[in-house]
């Protein structure tokens, strides 16, 4: 912004908070009304000494920090000191609540056990809907809360969460609940899913009968009480047959619920031409899907939610063939796919992923980890960008540039986290905190 003379004499208009002299600035601000695709995912819109200003837990205005120091002030102004500031991580695919775990088959898999094996010692996704179905609305609060508090940690401001432990209408309607409370208490904000994740044991030898009870009984009652606004199907082999995954979307639109889809994790059984043909905001896995399916997506719009850490853990390190979908213009977006599973709450560790085994830039791996995953649950009209009129949810990392992520790994490189324009996480007074402790110890 310009600075006139009447600009320069003017009395600095007051916020709440000037966020101030950046090292790079990643605003990944304009362009924005719908996700970026190819060389779009390139353009971190980075402003060097940047600022920041917040008012009202909104953006009210970005820059240089001369320019906003000289148009604003503040009761509280964040210096940070040539560090990097990026927009809040968005996660666009986790089933953060759950009960139980699944250390022990981790160890089995490692050792070489097949799946029928593991199976056959009680373990599998059965065993966590199990102990789903047991534990009451507090537990599982309780234990979701631990995670979301890790992930917030690593600057996750928003994330989708999935029911699909409970497999009976009441236990699904009660880990929606559980999202529900966990949306009131805690500052990350929750996107609702409900899925239909897999049939259970009871319905083995009639599946049929439970994708009409999902149709007829599940997918009303959650959309009557309001507690999901996506509706979500494990369509693969050993869960949801195409036709059934295509049956239970509809539905779900039907009610009002906007569709997303697990798409070929371990097959190309048509999931992304699937995706494509009801209109899903989102394919997510996408690791076995044709190139007529990726066109397909590319073609509607849908974004391809990549979950690397689940190619590293479950599927034998077969990623999705990222470079590719980017040459066919498919919109990406990177997810942790938290889960029993796949026990990982860092997105910064999935950039790296991405970085490192699907030849993502680290730009391109920012992007669809910030605005891309924030069009994957329909919230980019509010997150994933530093943009005037946007949510302030601002993420500082104790590096000089955007190109750390996915170089230095392993590490939580965070030092502040603002959501909502409040200061939820700030290790540097943490830091300050303890060496003070230490100084009257001595």
């Amino acid at each position: 912004m310009p600075l006139t003379k009447q600009t320069r004499t003017r009395t600095r208009e007051k916020t709440d908070i000037l966020i101030v002299n950046a090292n790079e600035l990643v605003t990944l601000a304009g362009n924005n009304q719908k996700p970026r695709v190819g060389k779009q995912m390139l353009d971190l819109g980075i402003i060097r000494n940047g600022a920041v200003a917040v008012k009202d837990g909104r953006i009210v205005a970005i820059g240089k920090t001369p320019e906003i120091t000289k148009l604003y002030k503040a009761e509280n102004t964040v210096n940070v000191g040539g560090k990097t500031v990026l927009p809040g991580f968005v996660d666009p695919h986790t089933h953060v609540v759950f009960a139980g775990s699944r250390e022990d088959e981790f160890q089995m898999r490692i050792e070489g056990a097949s799946h029928q094996e593991i199976l056959d010692r009680g373990g599998g996704v059965q065993r966590i809907v199990r102990e789903t179905r047991r534990a009451s609305v507090e537990k599982l609060v309780d234990s979701s809360t631990e995670r979301l508090n890790a992930m917030l940690e690593h600057g996750t401001t928003t994330a989708e969460a999935k029911s699909g432990y409970g497999l009976t209408t009441k236990d699904e309607l009660k880990i929606l609940e559980v999202i529900q409370r966990l949306n009131q208490l805690h500052p990350i904000d929750l996107v609702p899913t409900f899925l239909a994740n897999a049939i259970p044991p009871e319905f083995s030898n009639n599946p049929e009968d439970f994708v009409r009870l999902i149709i007829s009984e599940m997918i009303p009652k959650v959309a009557e009480k309001g507690h999901a606004e996506f509706c979500d199907v494990f369509c693969d082999r050993g869960a949801f047959n195409l036709d059934q995954s295509r049956r239970i979307l509809v539905a779900g639109k039907n009610s009002g619920l906007k569709p997303k889809l697990h798409a070929d994790e371990t097959s190309a059984l048509g999931g992304a031409e699937l995706a494509a043909s009801v209109g899903a905001v989102s394919g997510d896995q996408v690791l076995f899907s044709s190139d007529e399916g990726m066109k397909a997506m590319a073609e509607k719009g849908v974004v391809a939610t990549l979950l690397p850490a689940s190619a590293f853990n479950i599927t034998n390190n077969r990623f999705a063939d990222a470079r590719s979908m980017i040459n066919l213009g498919v919109p990406l977006a990177l997810a942790t796919d938290l889960n029993p599973n796949c026990y990982v709450e860092n997105q910064q560790l999935i950039i790296a992923l991405a970085c490192h085994f699907m030849k993502l830039t680290v730009a391109e791996a920012i992007t669809a980890a910030t605005i891309n995953a924030a069009h994957a649950v329909n919230r980019a009209c509010e997150l994933g960008s530093i943009e005037l009129g946007k949510k302030a949810d601002i993420i500082v990392l104790d590096v000089p540039n955007h190109k750390f992520l996915g170089y230095r790994f392993g590490v939580n490189l965070v030092d502040k986290v603002m959501k909502n324009g409040r200061l939820v996480v700030d290790k540097e007074a943490a830091r300050t905190e303890f060496r003070l402790l230490e100084e009257q110890e001595m």
